[in-house]
């Protein structure tokens, strides 16, 4: 019956097609690897039999694989946001960080990361241009041990996008470096650092990721946050987001990366900012 059993041989040996890629890994000299490429080739096999695959589809799918990788530049990871909105990224973070040492829940790491932040002192700006007619914010806290004792001089990278919805690797309108920025804890491990009220926003729609999810009639959205990663010596890296309370997409974003522990209220101030606090606990 069409469909049924395992891919069927090719070969003399009349092995499935599953076999023999398992077989030719018997000399991979690393387990780990050969484990990996068995069981995703296993299930890759299984899922091509299950749906019937045809020769068009699967020569549509080279291409949208072929089209997502010329995507990918210095400051753009199409493949990382293909694995986002396929909920691949929030799996492997689900996988490899539990959460149940009392650390902060992490979440998706985004494909608009820049190593070329610059440093700024406490309670500075990372802005490099005004925002007229967004409200400005005020986000502080203390980076801490799952103990509750302070990390001095851990590292705090954040990013997020302008009130456009971009992030200034993908507008050349803004200043390189607008909104995002370094900054160091203090010895009580606190930091602060004044920012605008971040917005939601689409995902980047105008590669095949984005056509994707056109055609899978899919919202692009993601909620209001902010990004961070935190790094100190002796402690695992966390890399997380502040998601804006009351936002409309917080049950629906595009990527499925919001947590309920990971949500802030943004309390305006006598002074006319708008105050965020968060703790952050670093197993």
């Amino acid at each position: 019956m069409a469909g049924a059993g395992r891919s069927r041989g090719i070969g003399m040996s009349g092995a499935s097609l599953e076999d023999q890629v398992a077989s030719s890994l018997a000399a991979c000299p690393n387990p780990r690897l050969a484990h990996v490429i068995t069981r995703m080739v296993s299930h890759l096999h299984q899922a091509i039999r299950e749906v019937q695959l045809t020769q068009e589809e699967w020569e549509e799918g080279i291409r949208f694989l072929t089209d997502t990788g010329k995507k990918c530049d210095a400051s753009r990871q199409e493949f990382i946001l293909l694995s986002d909105v396929l909920g691949a990224s929030m799996l492997v973070d689900q996988i490899n960080h539990s959460g149940d040492d009392g650390s902060t829940q992490t979440t998706v790491f985004g494909p608009f990361y820049d190593g070329l932040q610059r440093v700024i002192p406490h309670g500075g700006t990372i802005l490099l241009r005004p925002e007229p007619g967004v409200d400005p914010l005020m986000v502080q806290g203390k980076i801490l041990d799952t103990a509750g004792q302070p990390i001095r001089n851990a590292l705090i990278e954040v990013w997020q996008t302008a009130p456009n919805g971009l992030y200034d690797v993908q507008d050349p309108q803004q200043p390189r470096g607008h909104l995002r920025a370094s900054l160091n804890s203090r010895d009580d491990g606190s930091y602060a650092f004044e920012t605008v009220m971040p917005v939601c926003y689409p995902i980047p729609m105008d590669g095949p990721v984005g056509g994707l999810l056109r055609a899978l009639g899919r919202s692009p959205w993601r909620p209001a946050h902010i990004h961070f990663m935190i790094t100190a010596p002796g402690h695992r890296r966390l890399v997380t987001h502040l998601f804006l309370a009351d936002d409309p997409h917080l049950q629906s974003d595009a990527v499925f990366g919001v947590k309920d522990a990971l949500i802030r209220n943004a309390d305006m101030q006598s002074d006319g900012k708008r105050l965020m606090l968060a703790d952050f606990y670093l197993g």
